[in-house]
């Protein structure tokens, strides 16, 4: 009796969905055959690229099985007498990444704003716009660092450069698509007090997308302290430089003490970009 009361209602709204959306429940012949087709070429390309790979379940499992010999050399973790060495490098290493994000996001946000649709009405110029972010985009941080390398010479400067080049045209992306997605009548209402541009931008856009900008920029500044790590290794200097000369001489037990010292400050840095956020958003509820 129960069942039956409770089915009455659902079968009422069953019918009710198949009426007001029959392409849902029974979709036509195109649509069946979109989807088939999207499937098999999904199935394909999958295929294709394991084809390509040429996988081989004897050579990764023998992998794991040399993986398993190499963890018995990153314990214990051991700084070998190089504790200082390696915080300076440490330092180094974040100072790049904060100063490369810093620079990123000072570029970014006027591109942001030239690229924003809803700021800059013109078809050709958020067009050129966009493009100049793909180009940027399209080129990975560890090319940046190559070609700074060569342009200023070994060190941090030039991880600097290639973390802000790398960056700019990813967050500029990011912030103007922020813009774009910005609650219009903020910025129409201070613009109706006779507010110039400028002012429109900075009472009626910013603080609206202020913690968009701060979140991205935050993340940002996280990812590109293991970034920096990488960039190390090429001759960008910081820690990844002491991982590399320890990696090539088969001192696995520094090596691991390292990679420790950068999940410890890889966490700090995600703890204090969650305080800083949530103070910006002031959120009530939030306790440290």
């Amino acid at each position: 009796m129960i069942t039956s009361e409770i089915a009455a209602p659902y079968d009422e709204v069953l019918s009710d969905a198949k009426h007001r959306f029959p392409e849902v429940f029974h979709p036509g012949l195109h649509k069946r055959i979109c989807r088939v087709a999207g499937w098999v070429l999904f199935v394909a390309w999958v295929a294709f690229c394991l084809f390509r790979m040429e996988p081989s379940i004897p050579c990764l499992w023998q992998g794991i099985g040399r993986l398993g010999w190499l963890f018995q050399f990153l314990f214990p973790p051991s700084h070998g007498g190089y504790l200082a060495e390696f915080s300076y490098a440490l330092l180094e290493t974040v100072s790049m990444a904060f100063l490369g994000t810093f620079l990123a996001c000072i570029a970014a946000v006027p591109l942001g704003f030239l690229g924003a649709r809803n700021v800059i009405g013109n078809p050709g110029v958020h067009f050129g716009v966009r493009r100049f972010f793909d180009f940027i985009r399209g080129i990975d941080t560890l090319i940046w660092a190559l070609v700074f390398i060569n342009v200023v010479g070994l060190g941090p400067f030039a991880g600097v450069m290639a973390i802000a080049a790398g960056d700019m045209g990813m967050l500029a992306k990011l912030f103007a698509e922020a813009i774009e997605n910005m609650d219009a009548h903020q910025a129409e209402g201070v613009l109706s007090t006779g507010a110039k541009r400028v002012q429109v931008i900075c009472f009626g856009i910013l603080p609206q997308i202020l913690p968009v900008l701060l979140s991205n920029a935050l993340y940002f500044f996280e990812s590109n302290t293991r970034s920096a790590t990488i960039l190390g290794v090429v001759g960008a200097g910081g820690i990844g430089m002491q991982l590399a000369d320890r990696i090539r001489i088969n001192n696995w037990d520094e090596v691991s003490f390292i990679v420790g010292m950068i999940l410890v400050t890889v966490a700090a840095i995600d703890w204090l970009s969650r305080v800083i956020r949530m103070r910006v958003i002031k959120n009530p509820e939030y306790r440290f």
